[in-house]
């Protein structure tokens, strides 16, 4: 096994890069389509920092399908690409980079969400019953096909 995992899928969204990124950057905007919305409505989401800008973040606490954790934005180089540290509390410890970019595409943007992790002692026996890709790949197809619908909408 090695030391760290990916989770990656990717989207054709048409719009262009611009209006795509204006969804992704501001991440007050990630209720609207984040799978994970979905699984808590009662969520509790708190915002720091200037949206969209680097050192802005949300911290969450929801149920047991949600946990607890933080996203900060490390890096934005709009309308291509922004990068976030991703740290999970709750149910269990973990931290992850998280990049998601936006490429022109003939049809409009190419979207791609891109996880990648250390490969933990939690993450090994998770991955005795299902890999992170099979746990996390199918909220990243649900998440940027929302993402589509609103965008496009």
């Amino acid at each position: 096994m090695t030391d760290t995992y990916v989770v990656q899928r990717s989207q054709t969204i048409h719009a262009a890069p611009e209006a795509v990124f204006e969804r992704i950057a501001d991440l007050r905007e990630w209720d609207s389509w984040s799978p994970w919305a979905d699984k808590d409505p009662n969520m509790a989401t708190t915002y720091e920092g200037e949206p969209g800008a680097v050192g802005a973040s949300s911290h969450w606490v929801g149920n047991r399908k949600v946990g607890e954790g933080r996203m900060t934005t490390t890096s934005i180089d709009a309308p291509s690409s922004m990068e976030i540290e991703l740290e999970f509390v709750k149910p269990f410890k973990a931290q992850n980079q998280v990049e998601l970019l936006v490429a022109p595409s003939p049809e409009g943007s190419e979207v791609t969400w891109r996880m990648t992790g250390r490969t933990t002692l939690m993450t090994k026996i998770m991955g005795i019953f299902k890999s992170m890709d099979d746990t996390v790949g199918p909220d990243f197809e649900i998440g940027l096909s929302k993402l589509k619908q609103l965008v496009e909408a």
